[in-house]
């Protein structure tokens, strides 16, 4: 399946932006019917957001936090420096952006949008050749020149995928970020997330250690809710995020890969060693619901382990389907 090409211009005024999202306008509108998935949200100023597939960047506003400074705020950086937007002013602990030299040429390459109703997307600089709304092969020779590549290579960002993306990408995306981790750019001079950390408080996890930013978002919720990461994992386990183990090409769940003893956490697999199931079902407040329901109960490993079961029987058929789905996505 062809991406499709969409001219347009980038914007973050009066936005709160960071290194995996940003606003788009699009010279017509009309195009992004082509897209799989539901409608483009547009906002009153008709600009859309976009959410730049493969990569992961730290958080800079999710649920009030942000990931320790000045990583998540340098990736944010990155990304507007790299589409072109420059002379930008940020309002008190940049939570938007007050003034910018804006509305920069470029486009943006995608095939659907996610259940937020924003596109997901590989973003451009500049114009390109091809006409507005054109089916494009995106090699790995042309994804270099995104910013989504260009935020792997510079270590400003982790490799993240979900199944739409095509593996010939994942393997382009993922071998920049191993050369960004093997010359300790950006979060791989400081990264925990294989190597393993202790968590004290929230502060750990907001102020100290960098981590994967999906790690970051369910321990976080969960710290929040119960103000320590005591039983953790069984909350992770109870919520049965689902993912393709790339490395073994066997389908599991998130948690099978977060090892935790007492408050020591560490995942045993890259990040790049995965492929997230999207669920357009499940938002990411369900998740947030999950994992408080299983901090305010007793919780006990075998009762985690049945639930787990329960939920893998029940949605057997789409799990039988996010594997067909995988496997007709290699190239």
């Amino acid at each position: 399946m062809p991406f499709h090409l969409f001219k347009g211009t980038f914007h973050v005024k009066d936005y709160s932006p960071d290194g995996d999202t940003i606003r788009f306008d699009p010279d017509d509108e009309s195009l992004l019917s082509r897209l799989d998935g539901p409608p483009a949200k547009f906002n009153a100023r008709r600009h859309i957001p976009l959410r730049l597939e493969g990569i992961d960047t730290l958080e800079t506003h999710f649920a009030g936090l942000k990931q320790p400074p000045p990583l998540a705020d340098d990736a944010t950086d990155f990304l507007l420096n790299t589409v072109g937007i420059t002379n930008v002013v940020w309002s008190n602990e940049r939570r938007s952006v007050r003034s910018a030299d804006d509305g920069v040429r470029g486009h943006i390459m995608a095939r659907g949008t996610d259940k937020y109703k924003r596109v997901i997307a590989f973003a451009f600089p500049d114009e390109a050749d091809d006409a507005d709304g054109a089916e494009i092969f995106l090699d790995a020779d042309r994804l270099t020149a995104s910013a989504n590549f260009k935020l792997a290579e510079s270590g400003m960002a982790y490799p993240t995928y979900y199944w739409g993306l095509f593996a010939d990408l994942r393997d382009a995306l993922t071998e920049a970020a191993d050369a960004a981790r093997a010359a300790r750019r950006g979060v791989y001079a400081v990264d925990k997330t294989n190597e393993g950390f202790e968590v004290s408080a929230l502060s750990t996890v907001t102020d100290e250690v960098v981590m994967m930013p999906k790690l970051f978002r369910r321990l976080a919720t969960y710290i929040e809710d119960t103000g320590g990461v005591a039983g953790f994992k069984q909350a992770l386990e109870a919520s049965a995020e689902p993912v393709l183990d790339l490395r073994e090409n066997n389908f599991t769940h998130f948690d099978t890969f977060v090892e935790q003893q007492g408050s020591a956490l560490k995942l045993t697999r890259r990040p790049e060693e995965f492929v997230f199931d999207p669920m357009p079902q499940r938002i990411e407040t369900d998740f947030n619901a999950l994992l408080a329901a299983a901090a305010n109960t007793e919780v006990r490993p075998q009762e985690a382990s049945e639930f787990r079961s329960a939920n893998v029987t029940q949605n057997s058929e789409e799990t039988k389907a996010f594997s067909r789905r995988v496997d007709s996505l290699r190239r």
